[in-house]
């Protein structure tokens, strides 16, 4: 079992990747390591308030800093201070990991990775994951997003699909820009799913995004032949949702 740790750690890196989303980069002390399985989450502990949750968008293998991709939300405590206070070198106290959201690695299932918004985060590392263990079943990965500016690391997955025979990646936008000049998917990213893959009994499928949208797409894969024991998500309530409501409730 992979112990659960309070720790100290120190932002060694801010990258804004979009007009809504920073990259951070975490940095433990020396003496720890931060154990963990692709995919899973860390709470980013804030005095007086509740912990905030965000996905380790990095792999296991690959653990010199903590990724976490951050969207910006109206309102928000902890998005607002990322965006307009926060300093590289800031201190904050993690802890983690936390979540059974992580590829199974005991099938030649094919996958199916569907990422809303900044849901991309465990999913790429899910994926780092797969590539470095060499994992060859089929893997599909979905990135549904507003526009063509919230693909905030596009040239990612493309990248892998030169590299990997058994990755396919397809963008969806569900309100493309007048100027996106967009060939490619658009809409609903669980119909895009369903358009490529309307016989689901063979796949397992792993969804990470908005409560909203990992609810929908459960009930529509369900639907269409999936296994329920094999639709595996982020069981938390995403920060930026529960930042949203405490906002609401401010006003």
């Amino acid at each position: 079992d992979i112990e659960v740790k309070t720790l100290p750690c120190r932002v060694e890196k801010l990258e804004h990747l979009a007009h809504d989303v920073v990259r951070i980069y975490l940095k433990l002390p020396s003496s720890e390591r931060l154990q963990f399985l692709a995919g899973q989450y860390i709470d980013v502990l804030i005095k007086d308030h509740e912990p905030r949750a965000f996905s380790i968008a990095n792999a296991p293998h690959d653990d010199k800093y903590v990724e976490l991709h951050i969207r910006f939300v109206e309102g928000g405590l902890f998005t607002d201070q990322v965006f307009h206070g926060m300093q590289e070198k800031a201190m904050l106290r993690v802890r983690g990991p936390l979540g059974t959201f992580f590829l199974r690695e005991d099938t030649d299932r094919p996958a199916i990775l569907i990422g809303g918004g900044t849901g991309f985060a465990p999913i790429k590392g899910i994926l780092e994951h797969a590539f470095e263990t060499g994992i060859d079943i089929p893997l599909h990965l979905y990135w549904g997003v507003r526009a063509k500016r919230d693909l905030y690391l596009d040239e990612l997955p493309r990248s892998w699909l030169e590299q990997y025979p058994n990755f396919s990646y397809t963008a969806v936008l569900s309100e493309p820009m007048d100027g996106d000049n967009w060939s490619g998917a658009t809409g609903f990213v669980t119909d895009a799913v369903i358009t490529d893959y309307p016989d689901l009994s063979g796949h397992d499928v792993y969804m990470s995004g908005p409560p909203i949208m990992v609810e929908s797409g459960h009930k529509l894969f369900m639907q269409h032949g999936l296994d329920e024991s094999r639709f595996f998500s982020d069981a938390f309530e995403y920060a930026a949702m529960a930042e949203s409501i405490k906002g609401m409730q401010q006003d």
